[in-house]
């Protein structure tokens, strides 16, 4: 939860810049801000949703900034952002760190189209005004365009994301989507599959309906992970006990709504979860939040794969344009996917200290990105992580 002493501190430093008709205004996220903000998120990405917003800050305690930008006084962009501490610099970016991709604000769906630079920079002038103490404004993982309308924050200078993002072109539907990806190999390898699942009880995906069927699927999903992320050698970003709580509530909440913006799906096989997906209905996407998959005596018969295979023919039919899989790039994702997506950053300093922070991240986000365009230096390094020599990374990851 916003602490309520450090809410009422940022409210008296809230200020409004004004210039060509626009107007900005950086205040903390009250309880009266936070219902303004949902008013105006109704186009907004996953991550930046009144839902997604309204989750994070209640499980977690944050130091939550919305700034909000109005043409002739009425709200047509607004952004939530939290600060935090990294090293000497303070940083202000986007809720809930690397949970958040594919990074859309909150807009009024007639104004993007006409966004300039200027309007951007009165956006961040009032977050500088508001929060002198904070070192930079990262706006970080931006989707160039959301639903059709274009990403406002992509008016300031940006560099490309390390991390490239695979999605499938839904045109034409299901039928379509297989004739350009194998569609008879799928088609085969998918009944296979299920041959082998009827050996040990069957198969059965399950769309969670109820808090007990989102509870059930995000304990298999956070076991799935902590045992995949230990074996990769890499830290399990969904260990932490207020991100476990964070997803639950989510999840729960969004059954509240029909149709619900965030769904779980499973696989279970033999009464026992061995898939399980956690997507967002992201305008005319579906996005593949996080994914997972048993390690066990079933993992030969690539559970995930038959998910998805389930999951892009139900976007299908469910009027989607694009299934989205988020960031990364993993061969099960390649086997799918006809469409790259490219995030971008924009790092903006707002103090001396600030840019030279800037100045850093680009230079990692440099070497992120010649590391993992490597083929063969990203395989070793990923053995390595996994302190398994001779032996191939998990085939899927989140």
């Amino acid at each position: 939860m916003v602490d309520a002493a450090a809410d009422r501190e940022m409210l008296t430093r809230q200020v409004a810049t004004s210039g060509n008709a626009m107007s900005a205004v950086a205040v903390a996220a009250s309880s009266e801000a936070m219902a303004a903000y949902g008013r105006l998120a109704s186009v907004a990405g996953p991550s930046q949703s009144a839902e997604w917003v309204a989750a994070w800050t209640e499980t977690h305690t944050v130091d939550a900034l919305i700034a909000t930008l109005s043409a002739k006084g009425r709200p047509v962009l607004s952004v939530t952002l939290e600060v935090t501490r990294e090293g000497p610099f303070r940083i202000a970016r986007f809720l809930s760190g690397k949970h958040a991709n594919g990074n859309f604000p909150a807009v009024d769906r007639t104004w993007p189209a006409t966004a300039s630079a200027a309007a951007i920079e009165t956006l961040v002038g009032s977050i500088r005004r508001a929060r002198p103490d904070i070192d930079i404004v990262a706006f970080d993982r931006l989707i160039t365009e959301f639903d059709g309308l274009p990403n406002p924050l992509l008016k300031l200078a940006s560099t490309p994301s390390p991390n490239v993002a695979l999605a499938v072109d839904l045109d034409g539907g299901f039928e379509a989507v297989l004739t350009r990806t194998s569609g008879k190999r799928k088609r085969k390898r998918h009944r296979s599959q299920e041959r082998k699942y009827e050996t040990v009880g069957g198969a059965r995906r399950i769309v969670a309906t109820t808090e007990a069927d989102a509870n059930t699927m995000l304990d298999a999903f956070f076991a799935m992970k902590e045992q995949r992320f230990g074996a990769m050698g890499i830290v399990d970003v969904f260990a932490d006990a207020s991100v476990r709580t964070f997803f639950r509530k989510l999840f729960a909440d969004a059954l509240q709504k029909d149709p619900p913006p965030f769904v779980l799906h499973g696989l279970e096989v033999g009464g026992k979860y061995r898939a399980v997906t956690g997507s967002s209905r992201a305008g005319n996407r579906l996005v593949c939040e996080f994914g997972a998959i048993a390690d066990d005596e079933l993992a030969f018969a690539s559970p995930g794969e038959y998910l998805f295979f389930d999951n892009i023919s139900e976007a299908c039919d469910q009027g989607f344009d694009i299934y989205d899989f988020s960031v990364g790039d993993e061969p099960y994702k390649r086997q799918w996917c006809d469409v790259e997506i490219q995030h971008s950053d924009v790092l903006v300093p707002l103090t001396v200290k600030g840019r030279l922070y800037a100045l850093a991240l680009k230079s990692i986000s440099r070497l992120k990105s010649a590391v993992k365009n490597n083929a063969r230096l990203w395989a070793v390094l990923k053995r390595l992580r996994s302190g398994v020599r001779g032996k191939d990374a998990p085939a899927e990851e989140d």
